[in-house]
């Protein structure tokens, strides 16, 4: 017989069954003792009585956190008893047996106490103890929702999800990249994506014509509340496409998965408006405005897309010009201008040169963000010279893509969603890390795995490296 959840408890009134999960509370009324049992679905409360001595006996030792195993007959509670607050509130189980299967020391703060915030170094520390709370698996079982609902969205569209590889190579795309040192070659380094933007672009030329992929990316860079140094995205990819067929896409996908899983939200406009940068910047000086009537009303969703960003910006640091997205975005071209006539543009007056280029916004946060591409193999060239590069180094760094584009390479656009600040405004909370099974913290640090940590000196020396201090 397969395992009973506690949710389906009410449906067996008057039969006996038995239950499985953790001990939340236990509670001794006079002679009788009551815990109320927990697993994923939710709670149910457990009576022992005296008149059972042997299960009684066994009940006297239960903590929380225990793991056990209940067996006993669905009852109605005592008329004035009820709990409404749950789905279980109408029925107890009357223990028959009881067997303990694993015990629990004190945990280190109270996993009943739903209002009462334990610290963050501690929750992280011990984080298979946090997420055994209410709130902290309702959020990652509502993630699983929304990235299921994507899925199933997108296949009936003509996506097929395809997986792209974690070890790469090291290219300039705005952040840090993490490095892996190879053991097999001395001195070379693969590069953990900051995105699998080249990859998806490939998969274009190679003809697949719609991709996505639920992916994890990396970026050494300064974490903050709304991001971590490994998250994750929505990431799509499709040939022939106009902008506005991606806005739709997006907007429709948005829509529909809000409706489905977060009934209680509203959506302040349908379609979404389009704000151009500069019309976003000068009326409420962010490229990521917050168009909520209410600032306080959590359950307003104010979804916005910003388009025709520029397509360069100036570093005064490096005294050179730099990508606004990436340098794989397309410039807008002027009614009957020629790609040469764009490249001229572009290398005397990079600072006017305007991008095909689209962010979603959401609440005062950029969800994501996306472009059509450059498929040219001398555009893209003749991007990279702007932004500094020299012609042997854009053929080491870039060559692959280059080269394949000179195979015949379709128009093609796409965008990637953030989906742990989607999910961090769909569940109100602070923070992407509410929404993480298990983040790092602003500094990067697994507390509870204690990473990043040493390595010993023999692995080092297969790796061919050395440390510095």
């Amino acid at each position: 017989m397969a395992r009973l959840w506690i949710k389906e408890s009410p449906s067996f009134l008057g039969k006996e069954i038995s239950l499985y999960g953790w001990v939340s509370t236990r509670r001794d009324h006079g002679k009788i003792i009551f815990i109320d049992l927990r697993d994923r679905t939710g709670e149910v409360q457990v009576i022992f009585s005296p008149d059972k001595s042997e299960v009684y006996y066994q009940a006297q030792k239960l903590r929380p956190e225990w793991v056990v195993e209940v067996k006993g007959k669905v009852n109605n509670r005592p008329r004035g008893m009820e709990n409404p607050k749950i789905p279980t509130g109408q029925i107890e189980i009357e223990a028959i047996n009881l067997k303990i299967i694993s015990e629990s020391r004190t945990p280190p703060f109270d996993l009943s106490k739903e209002n009462k915030e334990p610290g963050e170094e501690i929750r992280l520390k011990y984080r298979y103890l946090d997420l055994r709370r209410k709130r902290l698996f309702k959020n990652l079982f509502h993630r699983f929702e929304v990235t299921k609902f994507i899925r199933d969205y997108l296949a009936e569209r003509g996506f097929i999800e395809i997986e792209t590889p974690y070890l790469t190579k090291s290219t300039p795309e705005g952040a840090r990249d993490y490095v892996v040192p190879s053991r097999l070659e001395a001195g070379k380094f693969y590069a953990l994506p900051q995105s699998p933007q080249q990859y998806k672009q490939l998969l274009m030329v190679a003809g697949v014509e719609r991709y996505f992929q639920i992916v994890r990316c990396f970026r050494d860079e300064d974490s903050r509340g709304d991001r971590q140094p490994e998250f994750t995205q929505l990431d799509l990819e499709m040939d022939f496409p106009t902008q506005e067929e991606i806005l739709n896409l997006i907007e429709n996908l948005l829509k529909e998965s809000v409706e489905k899983i977060y009934p209680g939200k509203k959506i302040k406009t349908f379609p979404f408006p389009r704000l151009t940068y500069s019309e976003a910047m000068e009326k409420y000086n962010s490229d990521k405005p917050d168009l909520r009537d209410d600032k306080n009303n959590k359950n307003e969703l104010a979804f916005a897309f910003v388009v025709d960003f520029p397509l360069f910006e100036w570093k005064e640091t490096e005294k050179r010009w730099d990508a606004v997205h990436h340098p794989f975005t397309r410039p807008k071209f002027k009614d009957g201008e020629t790609e040469e006539d764009l490249i001229k543009r572009m290398k005397e007056k990079p600072a006017l040169v305007l991008a095909d280029q689209y962010d979603v916004v959401l609440n005062g946060f950029e969800i994501g963000g996306g472009s059509l591409r450059i498929h040219e193999e001398k555009l893209l060239e003749a991007v990279f010279e702007i932004m500094g590069h020299r012609p042997e180094e854009i053929r080491k760094k870039f060559g692959h893509l280059l080269e394949a584009f000179s195979f015949g390479a379709p128009p093609h656009g796409g965008v990637a969603l953030g989906l742990d600040r989607l999910m961090m405004v769909l569940e109100n909370e602070q923070s992407v890390r509410e929404v993480i099974a298990f983040p790092k913290t602003g500094d990067g640090k697994d507390l509870m795995m204690a990473a990043p940590s040493e390595i010993n000196d023999e692995q080092l020396k297969e790796l061919h490296l050395k440390i510095i201090t």
